[in-house]
């Protein structure tokens, strides 16, 4: 165990002031819905479902070291041209980055942050389509450091 002592801000008493802190302040459900349009009569049809899910990550500074993160997922269930059900939600963080070099902000907020608000976004998923009287959905895990290189890639290629 160390004997350091943290501040709120997750730095250490002991480190030098110029030291790189990234913490997370607040983790926070910014919008949902959930649509079930086509209930009851839809949970009687045995067709096998298909499953589309977008996702999109946003970042936006919020102060000189704070920066908003979010993460936007919709997951709709469609039979036969019929919704089944549709999720959207964000769901966002704040986080500080002190003394962080500036080459490696845009990753922080590419990779970082969007692996620390996934596991809240499955949950919120999982439970909501649960809700909506359907079995759960667990959304496989995502690289998010390979989404963040290949949209790197493709910005790119299109300057």
């Amino acid at each position: 165990m160390s004997d350091e002592n943290l501040d709120p801000s997750g730095a250490s008493a002991q480190q030098p002031e110029n030291t790189p802190v990234f913490h997370v302040e607040k983790l926070y459900l910014k919008d949902l819905s959930f649509e079930n349009p086509n209930a009851p009569e839809i949970f009687r049809e045995e067709n096998e479902p298909q499953i589309d899910f977008n996702l999109e990550t946003g970042a936006t500074q919020k102060g000189a070291e704070h920066f908003e993160a979010t993460l936007h997922v919709t997951v709709k269930m469609v039979r036969q041209e019929r919704t089944l059900f549709l999720v959207d939600l964000t769901f966002a963080g704040l986080f500080l980055l002190r003394n962080m070099p500036r080459e490696l902000i845009a990753p922080m907020l590419g990779i970082e942050c969007p692996s620390i608000l996934f596991p809240y976004v499955r949950h919120l998923v999982s439970e909501m389509v649960t809700q909506g009287g359907f079995r759960p959905i667990v959304l496989d895990p995502i690289n998010f450091s390979a989404l963040y290189h290949q949209s790197r890639s493709r910005e790119q290629a299109a300057s």
